[in-house]
C-alpha cells in the first residue's frame, strides 16, 4: 500500500470522490505541512500553523493506479486559486499534491503539465507538489463527515460553489 496527500480546500469535500474504488483501502481527513505538532482543527482553520487541510489517501498501486487518483484529483478543484477553494479562504485551504516518493512526484509533475498545457485553463496552475511530512489525522468527528453529517454536508458543499465550477470549468 501506498500513501499520497492531496489538500483541496475544505477536507470534507475531498473524501466522497475518492472513497468508494477497490484499491483505494482508506481516505482519512487531516493536517500535513505545518510547524505544530498535532495541531487541532481549531488551531489549523486560523491559518497560522502552516498546515493544509488534506487528505490521506492509502492505494493499492496495482489495483488502482496512481494516474487514475491524480484524473479524480484535478477536477475536484480550482487550481488556480492561490488563496484557498471556493468559500473557504486562507493558507490552510490552498491546493497541493503531497508525495511519499519519486515517482508519485514525476507523475503529480507530470499530469500537473499536462493540465497546464490542455488549454482549459487561462491562468496559471499552482497548486504545489510538495514532498510530503508529518500527517495529522483530524478529529473523529471530521472523518467520513459525509456520511455522518449527510444535511450538513450538502448543504456546506452547495453554498460553496465547488459545484458549480466544476460544472463550468471540469465538463
Amino acid at each position: 500500500m501506498e500513501k499520497i496527500y492531496f489538500a483541496g480546500g475544505c477536507f470534507w469535500c475531498m473524501v466522497k470522490p475518492f472513497d468508494s474504488y477497490e484499491g483505494i483501502d482508506s481516505v482519512v481527513s487531516g493536517y500535513i505541512g505545518g510547524h505544530v505538532e498535532n495541531p487541532t482543527y481549531e488551531q489549523v482553520k486560523t491559518g497560522t500553523t502552516g498546515h493544509y487541510e488534506v487528505v490521506e489517501i492509502t492505494y493499492n498501486e496495482e489495483q488502482f493506479p496512481l494516474e487514475r487518483i491524480l484524473e479524480i484529483y484535478w477536477p475536484q478543484i480550482d487550481p488556480t486559486d492561490p488563496n484557498g477553494q471556493f468559500q473557504d479562504r486562507g493558507p490552510q485551504y490552498r491546493t497541493a499534491i503531497f508525495v511519499t516518493n519519486e515517482k508519485q512526484k514525476e507523475a503529480a509533475e507530470y499530469s500537473k503539465q499536462l493540465l497546464a498545457e490542455s488549454g482549459r485553463f487561462k491562468e496559471e496552475i499552482v497548486t504545489e507538489i510538495k514532498e510530503a511530512t508529518a500527517f495529522y489525522p483530524a478529529e473523529e468527528y471530521h472523518q467520513d463527515y459525509y456520511k455522518k453529517n449527510p444535511k450538513h454536508y450538502k448543504e456546506d458543499r452547495e453554498a460553496s460553489g465547488r459545484d458549480e465550477f466544476i460544472e463550468k470549468a471540469w465538463k
